[in-house]
This record gives C-alpha cells, structure tokens and sequence, in this order.
C-alpha cells in the first residue's frame, strides 16, 4: 500500500478537482471512482493508516485481529466493488465452512448452520421441523429471481426508481406488493410466516439483529431477510489474511486511477463561498482549493456542525440535527485461543459466524434492554471464528476470534462497557464449557476506544446512525436531504450517514460520486436546479 503519512504530504497540493475527507471504505471508492473519470482527487485521512472501520492489527503475538468490521457479505454483493474489480488489485476473499450458525441456547448441541449448498441447509431445517426446508428453498428461489433489481433497490440512491421498476417487471405486480408487505414486516412476525420451528426462525432474526432495530419494530425484517439470504448466496466471507487486505486493495485500485491518498491529514474545516463548497483546510494550516467538488465520508453531525462554516448551514437543519439518533454503542472483544472455541455443538465449529443470544424470547428483552438503560445480564452477540474461515489468522490449532455486542442507548462508559466485556466471557463459558481456559491474550475495545481509531463511530456507533426508519430512506440523514447531496453545491456526504447506510458496502461513496459526476454533465444543470427548489422549500 502507497499512501502517504505525514503533516507535509499535502504541503502544496494548491488546486485539485475533489477532495475525498476520510479514507474509509466509502470514501476509497469514492476516490476510484472519480479518480477513473479523469479527476485529479486527493483523500484526506486523519488517522495514520487508512481504512476506517476496515483495519487489522496484530493484539497478540501471532495472531491476526480484524479491529472493526470482519465479515462482509455486502461487499461481496456490492455494485461498487464488483465494478472496481478489487480482486485484480490483490484482494482474496476466504469462506468459512458453514456461513453462520445459530443455537437454541447454552445446553443446544446440536445448532442449526448455513451450509454452502441451499439444499444441504433445507434438508437440515427439514430435520428439525417439517415444512422449514422446503420454506427455505422457496425463499432461496425467490433471492436468486430478484437479487439483482433488489440490491439495485436496496444501495442506489434514493427514489430507486430503476430498481423498483425492474423488480416489478421481475415479480409482476402482485408479488411485487406482496413482496413490498414483506419488507415492512418485524423480524418477529417475518421469520414466523415464513418458517414454524424455532431454528429456522433463528436465523433470521439473528441476522436482523446486526442492524439496531428492535425486533417488534416494523422493517426490522429487512436485514434478517437480506443477510440470511446472502449468507446462502455469497457466504459470509473475510478478506484473507485481514480485513485490512480489503481496504488495501482499495487504496491500490484509487492509485491505480491516479488519486492521492494521504494519511495523518485531519480536514478541521470546509470553505464555502456564495453557496458552494470552495477548500478545505487541515489541523496543520493547509489549504487545498477544489474546482469541482468536496466528498465527505464523515458524519453527518461532523460535517454540518463541525466542518462547515456556520452561515453555511440553516437554522432548519440545525433543529433537524437535534433529532439525529446514533445507534446503540458497540463493546467489542478480542481474543487469541490456544486451541478452536470448544462449543458444546459440533457444528458450530465451522461456522465463521455464530450469533450467540438464546431464543426469540431472550432476544426480545435484550432489546427491551438496551432501549431501557440497562446493561444486559444475558447479552445477546456476534461471534467471529477468524482462523476458522482463514487459517492465516493464527498458528495451527488455535483461533483468532472476537465477540461483539451492545450496550444500551447513549451508554459509553468505561465501568458500564467492562461489566458487559465480563458477561460476553460468561456466556461464551456457558455455550463452549472451557472456553475461559483457552484464553492466551484478551483486548477489550470500549466506545471511546472505537471512536478514538475512527471518528466515524461516535460513541462506539458503528452504522452512521440509526437503521430505524425515521432515520432511512429519504429521512437519511435528515428529512429532505436522503441521499449523498447537501444545501452546499459542489458538497456531497459519502458516508454511512447518507443512504443506504452502515455495511462495508462502498455504496454510499460510491453513490456521492456519481452525484459528482452527474453535476458535471449537461443534464447536470437541470439536476442542480431541482436540488436548490427542494432546497429553498425544506430550509
């Protein structure tokens, strides 16, 4: 990897055409794609190494540790990295030998997985309740007939006005409307029409709970369906030898089309000048001047009240910023073993991914939990076997592996982030007897840890804000402006912020490009016009 480090990397850049604040996932492919039109682009990145919430490091001699994100199935699935090829800039993806799995509580021994051939995982749910398999091949049948116009409706910019048409041609207009019915539906009553035993429902609502929204709330349903699926469909793959590998690859694609990645950088403000975005000024004093464009892969409370210059900004989306809600913070724990985790169910042990939570009941009160102010007794969280899906992680016979959950609603403390770090020991103790004994080294990352390796992730929030839905759509991340665009010409949010929000996906760059892009040609005019009525109206 070639980015630059240090405060005089961008001494006497002078003039380009965008600026790209932040080096993350989105703001990388950003960067490509703006770079591959012929932009002379330059990404400013505050932390030392690139990558946002994509990074890896060694925490025990040894012993690879993805910091953040591990496990991406949107990026496998993405329109923006699939057209930036990563693969022929050295990115290798690795799969474990089951996707996921899913126990019915500690004494389960026996717990539903996903397995790589849909058929070997619906004559397994078949097993244990009649009618599940073939349930979970016609939902397989049903992914596979709208994947494509769905993702399209899922990650392009809002109205998805493509993706919605080609979805509709795709089911015809009544299982379209059926179709839509579904997506509104809560976790909860989703698994409960498609499947009638406890396992099969399990994974879908494990699956939901990777997003912040309760599991009784409408379109709570919608990350169970489409990571479950994708799950059937790509796996749950990891980039091989670290998630840092990912964002390498992606620094390496953005200089393959000539853009600048400088490290150490930290934008403290924007420049704005009779309505359009101008230059951007560093920590350290510099000032870069932009002809056509500032990407913004921050978050939208940094960007509006911290990055622009106060005249710039409308008392009306002021008042809407007080109404922004993050999501539930995140206490991650690293571990390295010295021998695989010792789950009391066999088949747990090649499932790269374990969702660690009892049943539906205990799911529904940790939820009650973290929207009460109480720090779980029996979490509910991720678990990720890295050594399982890539041997690369750690020496043979033990496991690079991490625990993830949550603390409730705006608590970030230290004392309150231990007491649950202790419980996540605890309950895997009670799922893997013996697990406790395996332990050679133990990293707790608290909120503040999360937010000081990446200002994205305030408060130890992960997504960019909520996933609820008066926080989605056009209503992110603010009302009137869903999407990538700003009040400011030439000023484009690329973060998880905009639509469609957090996963390693790329697309909320990926999208803000575009929309640069699109500024730039004739028709752009028009599309300029638009934006300032709507403007004018909603501030």
């Amino acid at each position: 990897m070639s980015s630059e480090t240090g405060q005089s990397a961008a001494a006497g850049l002078g003039t380009v055409d965008a600026v790209v604040v932040g080096a993350g996932p989105n703001g990388l492919a950003a960067a490509a794609a703006l770079a591959d039109e012929g932009w002379d682009v330059v990404v400013l990145e505050e932390q030392q190494t690139p990558g946002g919430a994509v990074r890896s490091a060694e925490l025990y001699p040894g012993f690879t540790a993805d910091l953040f994100s591990a496990f991406h199935p949107l990026a496998a699935a993405s329109p923006a990295f699939r057209a930036l090829d990563l693969e022929s800039h050295g990115l290798r993806w690795s799969r474990s030998a089951a996707a996921f799995g899913h126990p019915l509580g500690p004494e389960d021994d026996d717990a539903v997985v996903v397995w790589p051939d849909p058929a070997d995982t619906a004559a397994d749910l078949e097993r244990r309740c009649a009618g599940d398999g073939k349930s979970w091949l016609a939902l397989v049948e049903q992914w596979e007939q709208i994947r494509e116009p769905f993702l399209r409706l899922l990650l392009r910019p809002f109205p998805p006005v493509s993706g919605a048409a080609s979805l509709v041609r795709v089911l015809g207009s009544g299982e379209a409307l059926r179709f839509a019915r579904m997506l509104t539906l809560p976790v909860l009553r989703m698994s409960e029409e498609f499947f009638g035993g406890s396992s099969a429902r399990l994974l879908m609502l494990g699956n939901a709970m990777h997003a912040d929204v309760p599991p009784n709330a409408p379109g709570s349903g919608v990350m169970g369906y489409v990571l479950t699926m994708l799950a059937q469909d790509v796996g749950f793959p990891a980039p091989t030898g670290g998630a840092g590998e990912l964002t390498d690859a992606l620094v390496r694609r953005s200089e393959a089309g000539g853009a600048r990645v400088l490290c150490g950088q930290k934008v403290t403000h924007i420049e704005v000048e009779r309505g359009r975005a101008t230059a951007v000024r560093t920590a350290v004093g510099e000032r870069i001047r932009v002809r056509r464009a500032v990407l913004a892969d921050v978050s939208a409370p940094a960007l509006y009240e911290q990055l622009l210059p106060y005249h710039a900004v409308s008392d009306r989306i002021r008042s809407d910023l007080r109404g922004f809600q993050w999501d539930t913070p995140v206490v991650k724990v690293n571990y390295a073993l010295d021998r695989p985790i010792p789950w009391r169910s066999p088949s747990l042990s090649g499932a790269g991914t374990v969702h660690v939570g009892a049943d539906t009941g205990a799911m529904v009160r940790w939820a009650a939990d973290l929207e009460t102010g109480v720090v779980p007794e029996s979490p509910f969280m991720l678990v990720g076997q890295m050594t399982a899906t890539d041997p690369s992680r750690s020496p043979a016979g033990t496991e690079s592996c991490w625990a993830y959950t949550h603390l409730p609603r705006g608590t970030t403390d230290d004392d309150s982030a231990d007491q649950l770090a202790e419980r996540v020991d605890t309950q895997l103790e009670a799922y893997a007897p013996g697990f406790g004994k395996s332990i050679l080294g133990r990293t707790v990352q608290r909120p503040h840890d999360l937010q000081a390796a990446d200002a994205n992730l305030v408060g130890g929030a992960v997504n960019g804000g909520t996933a609820q839905i008066q926080q989605q759509l056009f209503f992110r991340p603010l009302p009137g402006f869903g999407g990538p665009r700003t009040p400011i010409d030439g000023l484009f949010l690329a973060s998880a912020g905009a639509h469609p929000g957090g996963g390693v996906h790329g697309m909320c760059g990926w999208n803000a490009a575009r929309a640069a892009l699109g500024d730039e040609k004739p028709s752009g005019t028009l599309r300029r016009g638009l934006h300032g009525l709507t403007r004018r109206i909603l501030t």
